[in-house]
């Protein structure tokens, strides 16, 4: 029987799927469909200090081997998810859950977080500095070292839970980020979101987004995801959770070999909303199709090649 079980920032998860943000609502809307306690956890819809609304419609595009999102980080604000979403997913999920908060400033990570901090079902803190498609904040902070470790220390100083730093793929070097991170006391490292991408009608000859860009995911991003990922885990010291591109079990094995220690599943809930209870089903055959028994045995493995 092969061990599918890994530990994140101290908690440990039956398995390393984790349906990521922006892809999986508050949990609750997929508990309809299927048990999500099969589920290693999920992170949970990206909350700011306020409701926002989000940008503009038409805020989606269809493309080759993904999609391109403009949402703009629309949700009811951290006290309406305290008061009403996270009851909510409490009927229908017993696991702590991982909380994805975005800002538009310091304050606003630190305030969010705290809020976030205090709530029993929260395991994770997952801060997105990276968020594409909103003018004038998330990935403002994360496209510099400086901009990161600034938001890293503010949150750590008001929470006790897990900080786990979202970064961007869209900057020259990744590396030096994600290290400032970990220096400024983050507990892991998330990556990658989206690529800043865009597409034209050619029959109005204008941008399909309102937004003009938005963030590209989907099976095309896997090879950024994963250089990326080999990258990070090769110079930090603390956990990373991989993602890009990643719609079934191969792919979540490839990410724990590039050095993921956790793989989130994003675009693939997007097109099939079984995807993630599949990659579960289907992760303990591939395993035993690789001779893996233990996932911490591949962890990290392709940096001795």
């Amino acid at each position: 029987m092969v061990n599918t079980k890994v530990m994140l920032c101290g908690i440990e998860l039956d398995n390393p799927v984790i349906p990521a943000s922006g892809t999986f609502g508050f949990g609750y809307e997929f508990a309809e469909l299927y048990d999500i306690n099969c589920l290693g956890t999920f992170s949970f819809k990206g909350t700011t200090k306020d409701p926002r609304f989000g940008n503009p419609t038409p805020r989606i595009a269809e493309c080759e081997s993904g999609m391109i999102n403009s949402v703009g980080l629309q949700n009811p604000g951290v006290e309406a998810v305290i008061a009403e979403e996270l009851p909510k997913l409490k009927k229908c999920f017993s696991k702590p859950v991982m909380a994805n908060v975005s800002g538009f400033s310091v304050e606003d990570y630190a305030y969010t977080c705290e809020k976030l901090d205090g709530q029993e079902q929260i395991g994770w803190l997952e801060v997105n500095v990276s968020c594409p498609n909103v003018h004038g904040g998330g990935m403002s902070f994360g496209t510099s070292p400086e901009a990161a470790a600034q938001v890293t220390k503010a949150v750590k100083a008001v929470t006790k839970k897990p900080v786990i730093i979202k970064l961007s793929p869209n900057v020259t070097d990744i590396v030096s980020i994600a290290k400032a991170c970990e220096d400024s006391g983050a507990d892991g490292i998330s990556l990658i979101n989206t690529l800043l991408g865009m597409r034209i009608d050619l029959k109005t000859r204008k941008p399909v987004v309102a937004n003009k860009m938005g963030g590209f995911s989907g099976a095309a991003i896997k090879p950024v995801a994963l250089r990326m990922v080999y990258q990070v885990s090769e110079a930090v010291r603390i956990p990373v959770v991989g993602m890009g591109g990643v719609s079934n079990a191969e792919d979540v094995i490839e990410m724990i070999m590039a050095g993921a220690t956790a793989v989130e599943v994003g675009a693939a809930n997007l097109v099939d909303p079984f995807a993630c209870r599949d990659i579960v089903e289907n992760l303990p055959k591939v395993m035993e199709k690789y001779g893996i028994n233990n996932l911490n045995e591949i962890k990290g493995c392709a940096h001795n090649g």
